[in-house]
């Protein structure tokens, strides 16, 4: 049985892809009034998101309130209204050498990407996010720099992606994952296909949203958080209410206390409509 606070959270946190978007990648007209009568009535929303910081701008534009937010999985807290990074916990070089290592001789074939901190979106894309030959000859998208593997590791990183494309995502995590001592690195994956995100150690979701709920004085029981995908589970197990998407995958509906439809239905807003 879904089970919901009776008193309005303080604390909104929201995933970004498969949860407050819709499959048109929009924020549905309910979701952001939902969340602009949230924050008029005084609630504190955040995005938190597997996206480094320079992906969310297209998501602010379509909202009300420019917010704190976590991205990178939450190795980067972004002030939107200040356009700074606040904070930056990043993966150093040895341990990603020795992820990219365990990566290479479990798959052979594998492309790897490197998000880098960063301080601002004046900052150039081509020095955020860097990737190895291998991976630019099946890049998705343009605005990135490519560097030999030697060279992208030999820098500190907010997220390191490991990509081949032969294996889902899931299929990838347990590939690597046990292989890969949580005193080093931190896993996880947001989407189906087959790439995986690399943190420092217990860097999640979790660690933005729970700063930020101490830096409003807010108690773990007045906040909510939703989420779909693996990268949210410590987010929506540590609120005090973790909602889970209808299109969430099953282990996230497992970890979530309640259950919305899903994210084209505007999951998000039917359950803030309870006190906003």
């Amino acid at each position: 049985m879904d089970t919901f606070p009776t008193r309005a959270p303080r604390l909104i946190a929201s995933d970004i892809d498969g949860t407050l978007l819709d499959r048109n990648h929009r924020v549905p007209r309910r979701n952001r009034d939902a969340v602009a009568r949230a924050v008029q009535q005084g609630a504190y929303f955040a995005l938190s998101t597997g996206r480094p910081f320079r992906w969310i701008e297209p998501v602010l534009e379509q909202l009300t309130v420019r917010p704190v937010c976590v991205t990178s999985n939450g190795a980067v807290l972004y002030d939107s209204a200040e356009d700074c990074v606040l904070s930056a916990r990043e993966l150093y070089p040895d341990a990603l050498e020795e992820v990219v290592t365990v990566a290479q001789r479990v798959l052979g074939t594998v492309g790897f990407g490197a998000e880098r901190a960063g301080g601002s979106l004046a900052d150039a894309p081509e020095e955020l996010f860097v990737v190895d030959p291998h991976y630019s000859e099946n890049a998705l998208f343009e605005g990135f720099g490519v560097v030999s593997v030697g060279e992208l590791v030999a820098q500190p990183v907010v997220k390191l992606l490991i990509r081949n494309t032969e294996y889902s995502a899931p299929e990838l995590y347990d590939l690597i994952a046990p292989h890969i001592d949580s005193e080093l690195a931190h896993i996880t994956y947001s989407m189906q296909e087959g790439v995986l995100e690399v943190a420092a150690p217990n860097v999640t979701k979790r660690r933005g949203v729970e700063w930020l709920a101490k830096q409003h004085g807010i108690a773990q029981e007045e906040t909510i958080a939703f989420g779909d995908m693996p990268n949210d589970i410590e987010m929506l197990t540590w609120a005090g209410c973790g909602v889970a998407m209808e299109n969430a995958l099953p282990a996230v509906k497992a970890a979530a206390d309640a259950v919305t439809v899903a994210n084209h239905q505007a999951g998000v807003a039917k359950v803030l409509e309870r006190w906003f």
